[in-house]
């Protein structure tokens, strides 16, 4: 058998974990995924703390999903596929998604997860997903909480967040500041942290692949390069469905949807360093918040600023209850409310701008720079 790899990810405030597998696309793929946003260093082993193995093994994947019929499995959805599991009387937790052809073993005394499967990108697809839910769950447990936001930083790390609804402009806002010289920081949610003794609140990204929708790519001038990196063989996020990957190939801008109320669109998702390798933008690896940015996109409308006292509520806040993409299947993070008193305070005293925007791209740019200059003098 080849070589164990290893590679250490870790956070700018210190949480970490150690992913290690037989395969080196895996631990690869976790250098790319997290590298831009976390930190990615070579490891050895065994490792100390946390880890999250990863192998491409068939005959350990049947077991382990043989394990869990044998053992009145629950179900639910995990990452938007199905998902099988159980759990032992000393905390092991096994899972498996038979539709993914992939495996899960955590064992909560050594802190290790052991991720099977017969394709070596599901495996490290989901290596990589699972590695970021075990430093989630240290940083919930030192008292972080995660926010459904976007945010950008300036050269000093004061940072802009954008929160909304789905369809609101968070992700565009982020886009469209980050082309014009700000660090994108963060896609859709954040990690956030008050400091007492400062009176500032923390800000750390959540590595994340992002979505950019085929009329933001057009309005940017970046569909056509994009779509010609693909022609030359790069491939994108694997989460990409494959009707946008012909699409793009195909060189179509008509967008397509995941329901026929066109409410869910299907959008093309890059990597981590795609977003400055394809789409031109910095990212930052920290930030401490100096506003809020509340945008409301309205087709036709022009760009205004807005008089409204919006304040964030629990909507706006991740918590164990309402997570609907990652349930705790694994028992990996601690207990959480909805926003600390504390840290729902220190928000409201931040300066804060509603915003309509429309579908221009100069105007929107325009109205959102100078809604950051007046929140960041």
């Amino acid at each position: 058998m080849s070589d164990v790899h290893a590679t250490r990810i870790a956070t700018a405030d210190g949480q970490a974990v150690t992913v290690t597998s037989h395969t080196k696309f895996i631990t690869d793929w976790a250098d790319r995924y997290f590298g831009a946003w976390w930190t990615a260093t070579p490891a050895t082993v065994p490792a100390t703390g946390p880890s999250v193995t990863g192998e491409v093994d068939r005959a350990a994947t049947e077991e382990l999903s043989a394990y869990i019929a044998r053992h009145n499995p629950q179900t639910c959805e995990y990452a938007g596929a199905p998902m099988r599991y159980t759990s032992d009387s000393d905390g092991t937790v096994t899972a498996a998604q038979p539709g993914e052809q992939l495996a899960y073993r955590w064992e909560p005394g050594p802190r290790r997860l052991l991720i099977v499967g017969a394709d070596e990108t599901a495996v490290a697809t989901a290596v990589s997903r699972l590695a970021r839910e075990v430093v989630r769950g240290q940083l919930l447990a030192v008292g972080w909480e995660i926010m459904h936001a976007s945010a950008v930083t300036n050269q000093d790390g004061a940072t802009l967040l954008t929160f909304g609804g789905k369809g609101a402009g968070k992700t565009s806002s982020a886009f469209l500041l980050a082309r014009a010289g700000w660090h994108l920081l963060a896609n859709d949610r954040i990690f956030v942290r008050a400091n007492p003794e400062t009176g500032t609140i923390r800000i750390l990204p959540w590595p994340s692949a992002a979505a950019a929708g085929f009329g933001l790519l057009s309005a940017l001038g970046l569909f056509e390069p994009v779509r010609q990196r693909l022609l030359a063989g790069e491939r994108m996020h694997p989460t990409q469905k494959q009707a946008v990957t012909d699409a793009l190939i195909n060189g179509d801008t008509t967008p397509l949807w995941k329901d026929a109320g066109h409410r869910r669109e299907l959008k093309p998702q890059f990597f981590p360093d795609q977003l400055t390798s394809m789409l031109g933008m910095t990212l930052a690896t920290e930030g401490h918040a100096a506003g809020l940015l509340f945008p409301q996109i309205t087709p036709g409308a022009q760009p205004a600023q807005l008089d409204d006292s919006r304040t964030l509520g629990e909507d706006d806040f991740f918590t164990a209850s309402t997570e609907d993409r990652y349930p705790d299947v694994f028992g990996l993070l601690p207990i959480t409310g909805a926003g600390s008193p504390d840290l729902t305070t220190r928000f409201a005293e931040l300066p804060h701008q509603a915003l309509t925007l429309g579908h221009d791209v100069a105007a929107n740019t325009a109205a959102l720079e100078k809604a950051a200059s007046l929140l960041i003098a």
